[in-house]
C-alpha cells in the first residue's frame, strides 16, 4: 500500500522556551538558514485581533518566512490542543511531502506535546456533571477545586496552572466520568509522529529573563495593548472567553472594569508573566529530549541559528543513511 505521506529525509526542528526568550527571532533566523517554514505552536497567536499581547510575529517577519497557525480564528472559537495536534501533524507531513522544511516554534507545552506525542481529548462531555462542577467552583473557589484535582490526579495537577479553571474542571470531569485520571489517559493515548523531530530549548539566566519580560510588558503597553483590549471589548468579545483568559488581557479587562488601576494592572501583568515563564520552564525541563542552548543579551541569533542548522543537517544525513 502506498503511504499517504512518504517517509522524508528531513528532520523537523522544534524550538521551545519561555515567553520573551527569543524564540521568534531565533526561529526566523533558523528558517532562513534552512529555507524552512514556521509552524507556530502558540495557543493564543492562532486568534485574530490578539497581536500586541501575544507578541505575534510582525507582518514583515511573516513576509520573510512563511508562518502557519497565525490568525486562524476569531477569539470566540474554542480550539483544543488535541485539534491543534492533529492539524499541525497533518500540515507538517504535507510540507515534508512537498520537500519543505517545517520548523515547529512555540511556548505552549500542550501544543508541542500534542504534535510530538499525541493528545488525549477525553470522553464525550457530561453536561450535568460539568454544571455541578461549575457550581462547586462558584461556591468553593478555584483553589478548592485544584486541591481536589491534586487528590485524585496529582500528576495532572503538577502540570496544570490552578488559575486555568476550565482545564481543572475538565480533568475532574474526565476522572469522575471514567474513573481514570486524565494523566493516565494521556499515557495510554501517546503516539509517535510519522516524522523525526529534534528539539531545542532557549535557556536564560532567570534574572535576565525576568528583566526582558518586564521590558517587553512596558513595550506592549507603549505599543497600545490597552487599545487592543478595548477594541476586543468593542467587537463583543467578553473576557471570560478562553482565548482572552491569558496574561495581559485579563488584567487589562479588569482595569477597564475599574477593578485595577493602570499601574496596578501593569505590575500584575509583569508578575503573572514571570510566573507563567517559570511554569513553562518547569514543563519543558521535564522533557529530556530537549537540547538546551544558552542565550543572553549578547547572543548573536543568526550565528546561533547557523549552529543549530548544522546539527539539523547532520540529523538529515543520518536519516538518509538509515533509509
Amino acid at each position: 500500500m502506498t503511504e499517504l505521506f512518504p517517509k522524508s529525509n528531513l528532520c523537523v526542528p522544534v524550538l521551545v522556551g519561555p515567553t520573551a526568550s527569543g524564540k521568534t527571532k531565533l526561529g526566523i533566523a533558523l528558517a532562513e538558514s534552512l529555507h524552512g517554514e514556521i509552524v507556530s505552536a502558540d495557543s493564543r497567536q492562532i486568534y485574530r485581533h490578539l497581536d500586541i499581547g501575544t507578541a505575534k510575529p510582525t507582518e514583515e517577519e511573516r513576509r520573510r518566512v512563511p508562518h502557519h497557525f497565525i490568525n486562524l480564528f476569531e477569539p470566540n472559537r474554542m480550539y483544543s490542543a488535541g485539534e491543534y495536534g492533529r492539524d499541525a501533524r497533518s500540515l507538517i507531513e504535507q510540507l515534508l511531502c512537498e520537500g519543505k522544511r517545517p520548523i515547529l516554534v512555540g511556548g505552549s507545552g500542550l501544543y508541542i506535546r500534542a504534535v510530538l506525542d499525541g493528545f488525549f481529548e477525553g470522553p464525550a462531555r457530561d453536561p450535568e456533571l460539568l454544571e455541578r462542577l461549575k457550581e462547586e467552583l462558584h461556591l468553593s473557589g478555584a483553589e478548592a477545586m485544584y486541591a481536589r484535582l491534586q487528590e485524585v490526579d496529582p500528576a495532572a495537577a503538577a502540570k496544570m496552572d490552578a488559575t486555568k479553571e476550565h482545564r481543572v474542571l475538565r480533568a475532574l470531569e474526565v476522572y469522575y466520568t471514567t474513573g481514570i485520571p486524565i494523566s493516565e489517559h494521556h499515557e495510554r493515548q501517546n503516539t509517535a509522529p510519522s516524522f523525526p523531530a529534534v528539539q531545542f530549548g532557549v535557556e536564560w539566566d532567570r534574572t535576565d529573563l525576568y528583566r526582558r519580560i518586564e521590558r517587553r510588558v512596558d513595550e506592549m503597553i507603549a505599543n497600545g495593548l490597552e487599545t487592543e483590549v478595548q477594541s476586543l471589548r468593542e467587537k463583543g468579545f467578553a473576557p471570560h472567553l478562553n482565548a482572552l483568559n491569558s496574561v495581559g488581557y485579563r488584567e487589562l479587562f479588569d482595569m477597564l472594569d475599574g477593578k485595577l488601576t493602570k499601574s496596578g494592572a501593569v505590575d500584575l501583568i509583569k508578575r503573572n508573566t514571570r510566573r507563567f515563564a517559570k511554569r513553562q520552564m518547569t514543563w519543558f525541563r521535564a522533557d529530556r529530549r530537549i537540547r538546551w542552548v544558552r542565550a543572553d543579551e549578547s547572543t548573536d541569533w543568526t550565528r546561533l541559528a547557523q549552529s543549530l542548522a548544522e546539527s539539523i543537517r547532520a540529523c538529515d544525513e543520518h536519516l538518509e543513511t538509515s533509509n
